[in-house]
C-alpha cells in the first residue's frame, strides 16, 4: 500500500508523543523523501529538529530548524528550536538572536521570556568568568616563572589551578590565546620536576579533544623536546609526557584519517622518535636516560600507533619502517648498535607483536640474541635474555626457541652468578614450560619442575633486598607458571608472596601491572573456558586427536577456596590501586584482565559486601566504561551482581550510583549472553525502585525499549526480570504515557501476563497494573479495550489462593472503579460484584477487604448498586 506524506507525518507525530523519538525521526525523514511542497517540507524539517533535540544531536537539530526558517522566517517553533540547539552547541550569542526574534513575533509568550532571561544570565556568567580568567592565567604564569619566588605552597597552588583551568574548554582556550604554549614550554625547559609536571598536565588539558590546538602545540614543542622529556630520569615526568603523547594521538586521529599523506608523515615522525626511546640500552654512552616505565610507555605508544592504522598499505608501511630502523642499527654496526637493534625487537614484541615478529625474522637477529645470551657482560646478557623471553611469548617463535633456547636458558639459570640474569632466564623457562596452558596433559617439563621454578620465583619476589625491577620478573614468571593448578594452590597459601606481589602492584614501577593481573586471572580461573561438546569428545577419541584435560585442582571447589584466600589477603585494595593508575601500562588488555578477576571475586553473594567495602565498586565503574568490549562487559556484570544483592545506595554512594546505570544498560544489548541480560535487568530493577532521578537516567540511556523487548523473551526468568523492571519503571510519568500510546500492545501484554500460570510473572505484571492504574487513571479506561479476556483475568486474580495476587487484583479493580462510572458499570455487571462482596467480609486479609470495600462504596456512590450495611 502507498503511504502518503500526511500519513507519515501523523505516524511521526504519534511516535513523538509516545516518546519514541528515533521512530518519529524515521517517519519524518521518509515523508521528506516523498514531499515536494515547500510549506509541507518546512513543517517536516521543524518536526525533525524537535526529534534531534530529544536525541541530543544538536548540530542536526540546528540544520533542520534553519531549513524550516529559510522557508518561513516567522516560524516561531523553528526559531525556538534552533535557539535551543545553538545554546547546547555553546553559541549563546546566536541563540539570543533567535530568542529575541521569537519574542518580537509573540511578545506575551512566557516561555520565550523565561528562556531569554535564563540565557542572558548564562552569557553574563560566561563573560564574567572569561574576564576573571584573563587575570588568573597571567598571575599563575608569573608565579611559576618567577625565579625569585621561594614560596613552595604558592607555586604548587598556582600549578594546580593552571591544570584545573585547562580541563575546562573556556579555560583551555584562554591559556592557549594568552601565549600559554610558549610559557608552558619555558616551564618544561626549567628541568624542575614539579614545574615540568604542571606544564605537561596543563598541555594534556589543552590538547584533549581539540585537533587544531594539538597541531599548533606539537609544532611549538617540536619532536626533539618531546622525546627528551619522555626520556628524563624522573619517573612521574616521563609518564606524564607519555600520557600527553597518548592524548595528542587521540586528538589528531580524526583529522589524520581524512588526510592520508598527513597521517603518513605523522606516523614516520612519531614512530622514529618512539623507537629511539624503546631502543635505548640503559647505561650505554650518550643514550637517553630511560627507565623500565619509559620503555613500557614506548611499547604501548607503538601499539596505539599501529592499532590506529586503517588499511593493509599503512600497516605494511609501518612494518617496513620498523625493519629499516632495526637494520640501521644491526647491519655493519658494532656491538653497541646490535644491542640497540635487539632492544628494539624487545620493545616491538611487547607492543605491536606482529611488527616484532616480522623484525625477529630478519637475517642474523635470532642468532645474535642466542649468542649474546652467553655474554660475560651483564648489560649485554640482560638485553639478549629479555629479547629471548619476549620472543618465547609469541607462539610463532616458541617451537624454535624450545628447540634452541631451553638448554641455553637452563645453563644460564644454573650457572650465572647474577640474580638479575638468573631471574630472567627463569622467566624464559617459565614461559616455555607453560606452553600447554591450562591443559593438564600437555606439560613441557618433568613432574615437579614447575613447582620448583615457582618456589624460586616466590623466593625472589619476597626478597626486598633486590631492586623492584628484578622482582618484577619474578611476577612475570608466576604469570606463566600459575597455569598449573598445583602452583596456584601453593601460591595462594604463601601469604608473604601475595603481599609482596600486591606491594609491587602499588609501586612506582607500573610495568608489573599486566603480570600481576595475569597471575590473578590464573589463580581465579577467570579466563575463558568452554565446556567441550560430549559428541565432539567422542569423535576426537575416535580420531585419536588430543583432548584437553582439566587439572583436578581447577574444579569449582578449589577455585572458590583460592578466591577466598585472595580476598583475605587484600586483593581488592591492590586491584583498586592498579585501576587508579594513569600509567600507559594500564592498557585495555590489562583492564580486561582486572575486570575478569573482579567478576570472579563477586561470584559468591556473601563476598560482595567485602569487595565493595575495600573499594571494588568504585574501581569497577571506570573499568566498565573504558577498555575492550569483553573487559567492559565483565566489569558491568560484576557491577550488576553487586547491585542485585547489596543496597545500591550504600554500595555506590552519592553521585556514583548514577554512573552505574550506563554499564548495566549495556548488559541488555542483544549480543550479550542470557545470564548477562538477566543480571542487567535485575540490577536495573533495584535502581529503578530507588528514585525518579535514577528512572530518568535509565530512560535517558534508552533502556526502556530493550526492557520491553525482553518481556517477550522465551526464557521465563528473563521475561520475569524484564516485567519486574518495567513495574518499577512504571512509577515514572513518561513510562506511564507509553502504555497509552496508539498502536502499542504494552498494556495488553501486561494484562495477559497477569493471567499467566507462572505465579511470579503474574505477581510482577499485576503489580505493574496496580501501580499504573493508581498513578495514571486514563489507563483504567483503556484496560477493557485491549483484550476481551480482561474480566476473567481480574476475576482470577481476585479468586487466587495467593493473598498477594488477591491484593493486587483488588487494588486494580478499586482503581478502575474510581476512574469512571462506565468502567465501574462493566465490573459491577459481572461476577466481580459477588467476589468483592465476599472479599469485603474476609477478616484474615484486611488489605484485600479494605480495597473491596472501597470499590463497593464507590459503586454505591455511582448508584450502580444498593448499599450493604455489612460493608460499612
Amino acid at each position: 500500500m502507498t503511504v502518503t506524506v500526511a500519513q507519515l507525518r501523523e505516524r511521526g507525530n504519534a511516535h513523538f508523543q509516545a516518546g519514541d523519538h528515533a521512530a518519529a525521526l524515521a517517519a519524518y525523514t521518509e515523508a521528506l523523501s516523498l514531499c515536494d511542497a515547500g510549506p509541507e517540507r518546512a513543517v517536516l524539517h521543524r518536526n525533525r529538529a524537535a526529534c534531534y533535540l530529544k536525541l541530543e544531536d544538536y548540530t542536526k537539530a540546528e540544520a533542520d530548524a534553519s531549513k524550516a526558517i529559510e522557508a518561513d522566517g516567522r516560524d516561531v517553533k523553528a526559531l525556538f528550536r534552533r535557539s535551543q540547539a545553538l545554546q547546547r552547541l555553546g553559541r549563546l550569542d546566536q541563540a539570543v538572536t533567535d530568542l529575541q526574534r521569537c519574542l518580537s513575533l509573540e511578545p506575551k509568550n512566557k516561555a520565550f521570556q523565561e528562556a531569554l532571561r535564563a540565557l542572558g544570565s548564562s552569557m553574563h556568567e560566561k563573560m564574567k568568568t572569561m574576564s576573571c580568567t584573563d587575570s588568573k592565567v597571567e598571575q599563575m604564569f608569573q608565579i611559576l616563572l618567577d625565579l625569585k619566588e621561594n614560596d613552595v605552597d604558592k607555586k604548587q597552588k598556582a600549578a594546580q589551578n593552571l591544570i584545573v583551568l585547562a580541563r575546562e574548554e573556556a579555560g583551555a582556550e584562554k591559556i592557549f590565546q594568552s601565549d600559554g604554549v610558549r610559557l608552558l614550554t619555558q616551564l618544561l625547559d626549567t628541568a624542575k620536576a614539579d614545574l615540568m609536571l604542571a606544564a605537561l598536565r596543563t598541555l594534556v588539558g589543552l590538547c584533549s579533544g581539540h585537533r587544531s590546538r594539538t597541531t599548533a602545540i606539537l609544532a611549538e614543542l617540536g619532536a626533539p623536546r618531546l622525546s627528551a622529556v619522555l626520556g628524563v630520569e624522573h619517573e612521574q615526568v616521563s609518564l606524564a609526557a607519555c600520557n600527553l603523547l597518548h592524548v595528542m594521538f587521540d586528538s589528531l586521529k580524526e583529522g589524520l584519517q581524512k588526510d592520508f599523506r598527513g597521517k603518513e608523515d605523522a606516523v614516520v615522525l612519531g614512530l622514529k622518535k618512539i623507537l629511539e626511546v624503546g631502543s635505548t640500552v640503559s647505561g650505554s654512552p650518550g643514550s637517553l636516560p630511560v627507565t623500565e616505565n619509559s620503555r613500557m610507555s614506548a611499547s604501548v605508544l607503538l601499539s596505539k600507533l599501529y592499532d590506529d592504522l586503517k588499511c593493509d598499505a599503512e600497516r605494511e608501511n609501518f612494518h617496513q619502517l620498523c625493519k629499516d630502523y632495526v637494520r640501521s642499527w644491526f647491519e655493519g654496526q658494532d656491538l653497541a648498535g646490535k644491542l640497540r637493534a635487539i632492544q628494539t625487537v624487545s620493545c616491538l614484541l611487547q607492543g605491536p607483536s606482529d611488527a616484532g615478529n616480522r623484525v625477529l625474522e630478519l637475517e642474523g637477529i635470532m642468532d645474535s640474541v642466542l649468542s649474546l645470551c652467553a655474554s660475560v657482560r651483564e648489560a649485554h646478557q640482560l638485553v639478549a635474555v629479555e629479547a629471548l623471553i619476549h620472543a618465547a611469548d609469541k607462539a610463532k617463535r616458541a617451537s624454535f626457541i624450545t628447540a634452541n633456547g631451553v638448554s641455553l636458558l637452563k645453563e644460564i639459570y644454573k650457572h650465572s652468578e647474577r640474580d638479575s640474569i638468573r631471574i630472567r632466564a627463569l622467566v624464559g623457562l617459565c614461559k616455555l614450560g607453560s606452553a600447554g596452558g591450562t591443559d593438564f596433559s600437555m606439560k613441557q617439563f618433568a613432574e615437579g619442575s614447575t613447582l620448583k621454578l615457582a618456589k624460586q620465583c616466590r623466593k625472589w619476589l619476597c626478597n626486598e633486598a633486590m631492586d623492584v625491577g628484578t622482582r618484577r620478573w619474578a611476577v612475570e614468571g608466576l604469570a606463566y607458571l600459575t597455569f598449573d593448578a598445583d602452583v596456584k594452590e601453593e601460591f595462594v597459601e604463601d601469604k608473604a608472596a601475595l603481599q609482596a606481589m600486591f606491594q609491587l602492584a602499588r609501586s612506582e614501577d607500573r610495568s608489573v601491572l599486566y603480570a600481576v593481573a595475569s597471575t590473578l586471572v590464573n589463580c581465579t580461573n577467570s579466563y575463558d573456558h568452554e565446556e567441550p561438546d560430549p559428541q565432539m569428545l567422542e569423535l576426537a577419541k575416535y580420531a585419536k586427536q588430543h583432548i584437553p584435560e582439566q587439572h583436578p585442582k581447577d574444579k569449582p571447589d578449589f577455585v572458590k577456596r583460592r578466591v577466598r584466600k585472595l580476598l583475605t589477603a587484600g586483593v581488592v585494595s591492590a586491584l583498586a590501586c592498579m585501576v587508579k593508575s594513569e600509567n600507559p601500562a594500564l592498557t585495555n588488555s590489562c583492564r580486561e584482565l582486572i575486570s575478569r578477576v573482579f567478576l570472579a571475586l563477586v561470584e559468591e553473594a556473601e563476598d560482595r559486601g567485602g569487595v565493595v567495602a575495600q573499594g571494588g565498586g568504585k574501581a569497577l565503574i571506570p573499568l566498565s566504561l573504558e577498555g575492550t568490549e569483553v573487559g567492559q562487559t565483565k566489569a558491568a556484570q560484576a557491577l550488576a551482581k553487586i547491585t542485585i544483592t547489596s543496597n545500591p545506595e550504600m554500595a555506590f554512594p552519592g553521585e556514583r550510583i548514577y554512573e552505574v546505570v550506563r554499564p548495566l544498560v549495556s548488559l541488555l544489548h542483544l549480543q550479550r549472553t542470557g545470564l548477562e541480560n538477566f543480571e542487567g535487568l535485575m540490577a536495573l530493577t533495584n535502581l529503578a525502585g530507588i528514585s525518579e532521578r535514577l528512572r530518568q537516567k535509565i530512560l535517558k540511556e534508552k533502556a526502556v525499549p530493550m526492557i520491553e523487548g525482553y518481556m517477550f523473551e522465551e526464557h521465563e526468568l528473563i521475561r520475569l526480570a524484564a516485567t519486574e523492571c518495567m513495574c518499577n519503571m512504571a512509577m515514572s510519568r513518561e513510562v506511564q504515557e507509553l502504555f497509552l500510546a496508539e498502536g502499542s500492545d504494552r498494556l495488553k501484554l501486561m494484562v495477559l501476563y497477569s493471567g499467566e500460570e507462572d505465579e511470579k510473572l503474574r505477581r510482577a505484571a499485576s503489580g505493574t497494573l496496580a501501580m499504573l492504574t493508581a498513578l495514571h487513571p486514563p489507563i483504567c479506561k483503556r484496560i477493557p479495550q485491549v483484550t476481551v479476556h480482561w474480566l476473567e483475568i481480574l476475576q482470577a486474580l481476585l479468586l487466587s489462593t495467593s493473598a498477594e495476587l488477591q491484593h493486587r487484583g483488588a487494588v486494580v479493580v478499586m482503581n478502575m472503579v474510581a476512574a469512571g462510572r462506565d468502567v465501574a458499570e462493566q465490573l459491577m455487571a459481572s461476577e466481580v460484584l459477588e467476589i468483592l462482596s465476599v472479599l469485603a467480609k474476609d477478616k484474615e486479609k484486611p488489605r484485600v477487604a479494605q480495597a473491596a470495600k472501597e470499590s463497593l462504596a464507590q459503586a454505591v456512590a455511582y448508584g450502580l448498586i444498593q448499599p450493604n450495611p455489612e460493608h460499612a
